[in-house]
């Protein structure tokens, strides 16, 4: 089947006025397009509990810092819609920026907490950037339930945060992060990475795990646990650490000692490539 493809706010409204007349729960999946496994692995999640699945496909020019790749970022919407047709989407949404922004925003969704370190501290106004798209991407999709991925574990905590801080009447699933078979990350940027770089990208999660296998022998002092974490990244000299930290899932604040719900988070840039990882180290949280 091939979805529909709408690029106005006006269009995807109408579209799934229609569905909601049918009495059919809509499910959605924000995406920058260019899938891969990982899409497609919310796509099948949001298909699990509703009727009409929707993609967005949108390359967010507030998320992105001045010296960040919005316009190198990798975009093939023939690609994405083809792949949408193999999984049934019946509606995706690829507004281009003058549709979403027509006119710059003055009025932003900004957070505190949640936002503050790591991503946000290496990224600053990216999370402002995320959290006012989706909330509009909400706004015109309204969705029922809204999936999103694991891997971004901070954006999905400022997400789930949002919704509960706001009211909004979505219900939002964090789907586990899809990995390649070595154990990297399933992600757009991987396509940058040369050959020996992407064996590099490999020790992300190596180094997760490495923390993963550490609490389950017994260590419960954080600080012993990013020690090694930095230790199986820097070891590789084709990567450049931005951060190795355990913090809590939920808030993202720092951690003494492992605790349920802490999560191994790693940043680091591979050759040119900015790659992230993270992995619960004990008991997920609900």
């Amino acid at each position: 089947m091939t979805p529909s493809h709408v690029t106005s706010i006006s269009e995807c409204r109408h579209a799934l006025g229609g569905e909601r007349e049918a009495g059919r729960r809509i499910g959605y999946v924000a995406t920058m397009g260019h899938l891969h496994e990982g899409h497609l692995s919310l796509i099948d999640r949001a298909r699990e509990s509703t009727d009409c699945v929707v993609v967005s496909v949108f390359v967010n020019p507030l998320q992105f810092g001045p010296t960040e790749d919005f316009e190198a970022y990798p975009r093939d919407l023939d690609r994405d819609l083809g792949l949408c047709a193999d999984r049934g989407v019946e509606l995706v949404f690829a507004p281009d920026e003058s549709e979403m922004y027509a006119q710059a925003p003055v009025t932003r969704i900004t957070m505190s907490g949640v936002t503050d370190r790591l991503e946000g501290a290496a990224r600053p106004g990216h999370f402002d950037g995320v959290l006012t798209v989706v909330m509009k991407l909400f706004q015109i999709v309204q969705p029922d339930a809204a999936v999103f991925g694991q891997k971004d574990a901070q954006q999905a905590a400022a997400i789930l945060r949002m919704v509960s801080d706001l009211a909004v009447p979505v219900e939002v699933v964090i789907a586990p992060t899809v990995r390649e078979e070595d154990g990297l990350a399933c992600s757009s940027r991987n396509v940058f990475l040369t050959g020996p770089e992407r064996q590099s990208a490999t020790r992300l999660f190596g180094a997760l795990r490495r923390a993963q296998e550490l609490v389950t022998n017994g260590e419960r002092e954080t600080g012993q646990l990013e020690v090694a974490m930095q230790d199986v990244l820097s070891a590789d000299d084709r990567i450049e650490v931005e951060y190795a930290a355990v913090v809590d899932g939920r808030s993202f604040q720092p951690l003494r000692v492992v605790t349920p719900g802490a999560l191994a988070a790693v940043a680091a840039r591979v050759g040119s490539t900015r790659l992230i990882d993270n992995m619960w180290l004990m008991s997920d949280v609900d």
